[in-house]
C-alpha cells in the first residue's frame, strides 16, 4: 500500500482519528481502489453503505448476542464504505452536490434504524411506551451532535485548506440552488436539497460566531485569507477536533456495541443524553469563543487599515 497515496485520500490529519487512519481508511482505500478500477462511482458506494447500516440496526433488535455481533460487523462494513466513498471521490475527483447530501443522509438513516430497533427491542422486553419518549429525545440529540460536529470539522478544514478544499457551505447558498431546481424536472435532487438545506440550518443554529467569521473573511479577503489568521485559528481550534470526533461515529459506535453486547441497550441512550450532550455544549462554547476572538481581531485590523 502506497502510504503517500493513502494519505492523499484523507481530508486532513487534523480531523482524522487513529482508528480511522489505521483501520477504516486503510480498508476504505482498498475498496476505493477496487471501485476506481471497475468504474464504480462514490454515490453507489454510499447507497450500499445505507443498506448495511440499516441492516445493522435490525440485527440489534434481537436478544441474541451472536445476531448482535453480526450487527456490529454490518455497521463496521457500513462505516468502511462510508470512508471509501469519500476516498474514491478525492482519488477520482468525482465530487458532486448529491454525493455530499447522500453522505450526510447515510449516517442519519443508519442511526434511525438503530434507534427504532432498540426501541422495539426494549418494548419487547417489557418497557412501557415512555421508552419511546426517551428514544425520540435521544434521536434529536444525535441529530444535533452529528450535524454540529460535521459543521465544525468542515469549518476547520476551511482554514486548513481554503475555499477550494472544504465542504463548508451556508444554508443561504444551498437555498439559492434549491430554488433554481424544478420539481418537475429535478424532483429527486430538489427533494435532497430540501433536506440538505434543513440539515444545514440545524447546524447554523449554534454556530453563529463561526458563520460571522467566515462571512467576514469572504467579504474582506475574497481571494486569500491572511496567513496569520489561517495558522492562528488552526492552532487554537485543532484541540476541539477530538471532541467533534467523539460526537461523530467511532466513540458512539463503541458505546453502542458495549451496551448491546452486555444486553443493556438503554445504556447507550443514556450515554448519548448525558456524556455526548455535555461534550456538545462544551464544544459549542469553546468554538464560539475562538471564532469571536478572531472575528474581533479581523475587525480591529480593518479599522486600523482605514
Amino acid at each position: 500500500m502506497n502510504q503517500s497515496e493513502l494519505q492523499n485520500t484523507f481530508k486532513s490529519s487534523d480531523t482524522e482519528e487513529p482508528i480511522d487512519i489505521y483501520f477504516y481508511r486503510r480498508l476504505g482505500y482498498r475498496v476505493a481502489l477496487f471501485s476506481a478500477k471497475h468504474k464504480i462511482r462514490p454515490n453507489t458506494i454510499t447507497i450500499i453503505s445505507i443498506f448495511w447500516g440499516v441492516l445493522a440496526g435490525h440485527l440489534y433488535y434481537y436478544n441474541n448476542i451472536w445476531i448482535n455481533v453480526l450487527g456490529i460487523i454490518a455497521l463496521i462494513i457500513a462505516n468502511t464504505l462510508d470512508s471509501a466513498d469519500g476516498q474514491l471521490a478525492r482519488m477520482t475527483n468525482d465530487k458532486t452536490e448529491l454525493g455530499r447530501i447522500l453522505d450526510g443522509l447515510a449516517g442519519n438513516l443508519w442511526f434511525l434504524s438503530i434507534y427504532i430497533h432498540i426501541g422495539l427491542r426494549l418494548t419487547h422486553n417489557g418497557f412501557g411506551p415512555w421508552i419511546w419518549i426517551i428514544g425520540i429525545i435521544t434521536g434529536i440529540s444525535h441529530i444535533f451532535q452529528a450535524a454540529i460536529a460535521d459543521y465544525y470539522r468542515n469549518g476547520h478544514l476551511y482554514f486548513v485548506k481554503g475555499e477550494g478544499g472544504n465542504e463548508f457551505r451556508s444554508s443561504r447558498d444551498i437555498k439559492k440552488e434549491y430554488e433554481q431546481l424544478s420539481w418537475r424536472k429535478n424532483f429527486w435532487m430538489k427533494l435532497f436539497m430540501y433536506f440538505y438545506h434543513n440539515y444545514t440550518r440545524e447546524q447554523e443554529l449554534f454556530t453563529g460566531n463561526l458563520q460571522k467569521l467566515v462571512s467576514f473573511i469572504h467579504n474582506k479577503y475574497p481571494n486569500q485569507m491572511p496567513q496569520w489568521l489561517r495558522e492562528g485559528f488552526r492552532t487554537e481550534n485543532k484541540p476541539l477536533m477530538k471532541y467533534t470526533n467523539i460526537l461523530s461515529f467511532n466513540t458512539r459506535a463503541i458505546a453502542l456495541w458495549i451496551s448491546i453486547l452486555i444486553q443493556l441497550p438503554l445504556l447507550y441512550w443514556y450515554f448519548e443524553l448525558t456524556v455526548l450532550n455535555i461534550i456538545l455544549i462544551y464544544t459549542i462554547l469553546k468554538q464560539q469563543a475562538i471564532s469571536k476572538k478572531y472575528l474581533n481581531l479581523l475587525q480591529r485590523e480593518v479599522i486600523q487599515d482605514v
